[in-house]
C-alpha cells in the first residue's frame, strides 16, 4: 500500500501509521504552523511530561517542517509514554510519504524503527511468563 496525499474538505494531508507496542496511531499531516492535537485535544495536555512533548515533536524538527505542518492524531492502546513514541513514527512515516528525501535523515534520527516489544504469554504450569512456582524438596 502506497502513502499519499490525499484531498478531503479539510485539505490536503499526507498520512502515516505509527505503532509501539500495543498502540496504534493514525497520523495526518496538514500544512499549518506546528500545532499538534492528539485525540482531540491539544498535545500539552495529553503529554505532560516535557520528554514526552520533545519525542512527539522530534520529525518535524528533523525535518525542519515545525512551523509548515500541523500533525492530527488518533491513538488507541497502550500508555502515555508509548503513545508519544507512536505519535514520533507515525509522523516520521507521514513525512516520508510528503517527500522521499526525508527518508536518510529521519533513519539517522531512529524515527522509522517500529518497537516490537509486547508483553509475553503466561505458559502453562507458570505463575507468569517465566515466573515457575517455588521449589519444595518435601
Amino acid at each position: 500500500m502506497t502513502q499519499e496525499a490525499t484531498q478531503t474538505p479539510a485539505g490536503q494531508y499526507y498520512y502515516g501509521t505509527g505503532r509501539r507496542k500495543t498502540t496504534v496511531a493514525r497520523i495526518r499531516l496538514y500544512p499549518g504552523t506546528g500545532e499538534i492535537e492528539i485525540n482531540g485535544r491539544p498535545y500539552m495536555t495529553v503529554f505532560t511530561r516535557v520528554t514526552h512533548q520533545q519525542k512527539a515533536r522530534r520529525p518535524l524538527e528533523v525535518a525542519e517542517a515545525a512551523d509548515r505542518f500541523n500533525i492530527v492524531a488518533k491513538i488507541t492502546g497502550g500508555g502515555v509514554s508509548a503513545w508519544a513514541d507512536a505519535v514520533a513514527h507515525g509522523a516520521a512515516r507521514a513525512l516520508i510519504s510528503y517527500d522521499e528525501k526525508l527518508r536518510p535523515a529521519l533513519r539517522k534520527a531512529g524515527l522509522l524503527t517500529r518497537d516490537p516489544r509486547i508483553k509475553e504469554r503466561k505458559k502453562p504450569g507458570l505463575k507468569r511468563a517465566r515466573k515457575a512456582p517455588q521449589y519444595t524438596k518435601r
